[in-house]
């Protein structure tokens, strides 16, 4: 059912209100302002952002991104509202669509979302990996930077136990728990 015929089809049945969410395909690094000029435009915006942790400069520092890069949510009474203006908005690229229907995102994928959300902040974060005893790691940082080991223990807070292959046999080093990084498959 394309946007027309779901208007055509509530104000045939006298709905009040038949809200939908749709998924929105925001220009290059414009998702902030798509959103800002939608909002403005009286459209109910769910953007979901990310903080994760980046390694800069041998420090990690947080940083917020989109946890869905291009992609906003965008909710409008199609018995009130059409999805022509949101085509048409700064920072949007076009609305999705499969075939000639734009795709409506079910209300409990949305819900979800926001639930999973930090109920302060609004942001998500990524379940920290804790590391198991032998664990491949990848040091990435620090003067043992771009080696490979393995994961033996922590020592506190901030420091953590790797065993890697220095001259020939396997060294204990104890180094910055930020320093280390699960090795990825």
């Amino acid at each position: 059912m394309n946007d027309h015929t779901a208007m055509m089809t509530a104000g045939a049945f006298g709905l009040e209100c038949l809200s939908r969410w749709f998924l929105v395909l925001s220009k290059p690094a414009a998702e902030q302002c798509a959103q800002t000029h939608l909002e403005r435009q009286g459209y109910r915006v769910y953007y979901p952002r990310l903080i994760c942790s980046q390694l800069r400069r041998g420090r990690w520092c947080e940083r917020i991104v989109a946890l869905f890069p291009r992609y906003l949510f965008v909710q409008l009474d199609v018995a009130r509202q059409s999805l022509a203006p949101v085509r048409s908005t700064v920072g949007v690229a076009s609305v999705v669509r499969f075939g000639p229907d734009a795709t409506v995102v079910p209300d409990d994928v949305i819900e979800g979302l926001i639930g999973r959300a930090d109920p302060q902040s609004g942001l998500h974060r990524l379940a920290d990996r804790k590391l198991e005893p032998g664990a491949r790691i990848n040091v990435v940082a620090g003067a043992f930077s771009g080696l490979d080991g393995i994961f033996e223990r922590s020592a506190g807070a901030d420091r953590v136990v790797v065993l890697l292959s220095l001259l020939g046999g396997s060294t204990a080093v104890c180094i910055s728990a930020d320093f280390v990084v699960p090795q990825v498959a």
